[in-house]
């Protein structure tokens, strides 16, 4: 079972040369202006306990007050108040939402807002015809000033256009009177929605092979795909240019960080996707264009490995955290606490940092507000630790947890976790032989009522700990898809979002731009969905630089080797083809040409590694329908050892 926590945890750096093409950074948009827009009511009424069957919807007031209203126990009063927001763009970040309402009285009363659904009408509605109100309130608001406004945050509640219902109730027998949309002066209630508008950065660079869902039929599958965060490797670590950051001064370089790193060549063979300096704050800046990264790739959220709760790591959790919200509050980041990185850290204190972290609305939750905390290497502490953990979370939190344990080795711990955990996941294996019948235990957890997160992977190489794992270019990805498709797998982790210091990646990259993430969408949407239509031709090239017994120029003393039980070293050139109609194929890898026949539909063939260029080229009736040229020369003889699958695609 791998063991990823062998790498040191220190911070990632760019590299710029290592003899590769480097992918055009994308560009920086400049800060939008906030913008706002403010609704009256559509509707607004109050109803009264007191009289069951009258209307009250000529009133140009509305009455709130709780329990013993009027000296009556039964004398409760709930306004109702709903809006038809418009206008909002789907790329709108930093949205906050409030409902503002101008009391007629000056009270220390507390008012909550809660969401009202079911049909009702201002006219008709009373105490007895009612819509049903929610239990938990979205916000509440104590004191109110006559005739000034009071600002009720319902950003939770919101989430662009549409229509949107709120039941304002009390918490005692004062009555709180807030005027309503009859009163004349304009002083109903309104929904005032203020954000900024989106760079696009959302948008991928060019086109899939298909049509990818909307974020609304994505998200609204049952089935989960998140990616897993390891804070140690952000875009950018110093706010500088690509060519010479931190990555590029010192994690892609042997001599990097005053030679530590020499023996294996340097830390890293891959970084995220370069940038220009940015004026503004960078670090979470960084993060939302993470978030939309992410999104656009049809992604549900992040799962985020936390590795302390007092440096620089949870510093970065608490502004992905923030990032999230900001970007789009329904992509949800799970909770993840490293069993190794917070080896130190007692049961309280772990509690009290995640009780602060699931504050936010983009922190993940079950419909039933239970907390999703998905340890990794939960066997570090014991399930009794565990159970003691989640009662002080509820004690003393009142935060009720839905554990889903990531195991290093999920078969020797399953039973004991069994009794306290909501669902069971691995880390898994990042080679097809390892990844060949992933529905055992897929059938394991759910014949023990539990969910499974099944992880899905592209590849594993490691310099600084001297162990490669065989992904077979594509193979180990598709391998890892069809489990969990097949399997009927609840959630995905893809393994990992940017751990670049084991080469596992599928963010947008150097070596690899967005080729693995366009792969990933379309078995994401076979996983959520069923298997999307092909509706165009698109070629995915993939293949190291270098044939794996190359021995470097450079004076390495610490070589990578086939991690044990590993599919078998290949050198492989891939030619993935997602194809609308049969084509041929035409590949040339070191100016030696082959050609073959590829059907409709998704195919891969691999051509023996040589050195020189590589590129292919899709035909159909004569005409060339698609072209993939490698930016990444092939070589015999490489600068440092360097086993990490480059990729292309004809779509960018």
């Amino acid at each position: 079972m791998v063991n990823r926590y062998l790498a040191p945890l220190a911070g990632v750096v760019l590299l710029a040369t290592l003899g590769t093409a480097a992918v055009a950074p994308p560009a920086q948009a400049s800060a939008a202006a906030p913008v706002s827009l403010t609704f009256a009511a559509a509707d607004d009424v109050f109803v009264s306990q007191a009289e069951p069957a009258k209307s009250f919807a000529t009133a140009t007031w509305m009455s709130v007050c709780g329990t013993g209203c009027g000296s009556t126990a039964t004398g409760q009063r709930i306004a109702l108040t709903r809006f038809k927001v418009t206008g909002v763009p789907a790329d709108a970040e930093d949205v906050k939402v409030t409902l503002d309402v101008v009391p007629a009285r000056t009270t220390d009363t507390t008012l909550s807002v809660r969401q009202a659904t079911g049909s009702w009408t201002e006219a008709a509605t009373t105490w007895d015809t009612r819509p049903t109100i929610g239990a938990t309130a979205v916000t509440s608001h104590t004191g109110f000033t006559a005739g000034t406004t009071a600002r009720l945050d319902v950003s939770s509640a919101v989430k662009g256009d549409g229509t949107y219902a709120f039941a304002l109730t009390g918490a005692d027998a004062t009555t709180t009177v807030l005027m309503s949309s009859r009163e004349t002066g304009n002083r109903g209630p309104k929904l005032t929605v203020t954000y900024t508008g989106g760079t696009g950065g959302e948008q991928t660079d060019g086109p899939l092979p298909f049509t990818l869902a909307g974020k609304a039929a994505l998200r609204g599958s049952a089935r989960k795909v998140f990616a897993h965060y390891f804070t140690p490797y952000p875009l950018s670590l110093d706010n500088q240019a690509p060519a010479t950051d931190y990555y590029a001064r010192n994690y892609l370089k042997p001599e990097g960080e005053s030679g530590k790193h020499a023996a294996y060549g340097g830390l890293l063979r891959d970084r995220p996707l370069g940038r220009d300096p940015i004026a503004v704050d960078y670090t979470v800046a960084d993060f939302k264009a993470e978030v939309r990264q992410a999104i656009a790739a049809g992604l549900d959220g992040f799962t985020v490995d936390i590795l302390s709760v007092t440096s620089a790591h949870w510093t970065r959790v608490q502004n992905l955290v923030k990032a999230a919200e900001a970007v789009d509050p329904g992509f949800k980041i799970v909770l993840m606490p490293d069993t190794n990185g917070l080896a130190s850290v007692d049961s309280a204190t772990l509690a009290a940092a995640m009780a602060k972290l699931a504050a936010s609305t983009s922190v993940y939750r079950l419909a039933d507000n239970r907390l999703v905390v998905a340890p990794f290497k939960a066997e570090g502490r014991t399930a009794a630790w565990w159970s003691d953990w989640m009662k002080t979370m509820e004690t003393k939190h009142g935060i009720k947890v839905a554990l889903v344990p990531c195991f290093l080795d999920f078969n020797k711990h399953r039973d004991a976790f069994a009794p306290i955990s909501y669902g069971f996941s691995n880390w898994g294996n990042r080679n097809p032989a390892a990844n060949a019948g992933l529905g055992t235990n897929i059938d394991r957890a759910h014949g023990m009522g539990k969910i499974w997160m099944q992880p899905v992977s592209v590849q594993d190489e490691r310099p600084n700990q001297g162990i490669f794992d065989e992904a077979g270019n594509t193979e180990n990805l598709r391998a890892t898809w069809k489990g969990a498709i097949d399997g009927k797998a609840d959630w995905v982790q893809l393994t990992t979002w940017n751990d670049y210091s084991e080469n596992t990646q599928f963010a947008p990259s150097r070596n690899a731009g967005w080729t693995y993430l366009d792969i990933n969408a379309y078995y994401l949407t076979c996983y959520k969905l069923g298997c999307p239509k092909i509706t165009n031709d698109v070629a995915y090239l993939t293949h190291r630089i270098q044939p794996v017994a190359a021995q470097p120029t450079y004076q390495q003393t610490k070589l990578m080797k086939l991690r044990g039980g590993s599919t078998a070293a290949r050198d492989t050139v891939e030619v993935l083809t997602m194809l609308t109609a049969p084509g041929k194929v035409s590949v040339t890898i070191g100016g030696t040409t082959q050609s073959y026949d590829a059907p409709a539909g998704v195919s891969a063939r691999t051509f023996r590694l040589q050195a020189g260029a590589a590129s292919a080229t899709v035909t159909r009736s004569s005409a060339q329908v698609a072209k993939v040229v490698s930016p990444y020369t092939i070589t015999a003889t490489p600068y440092v050892q360097d086993l990490h699958y480059r990729a292309a695609s004809s779509g960018r």
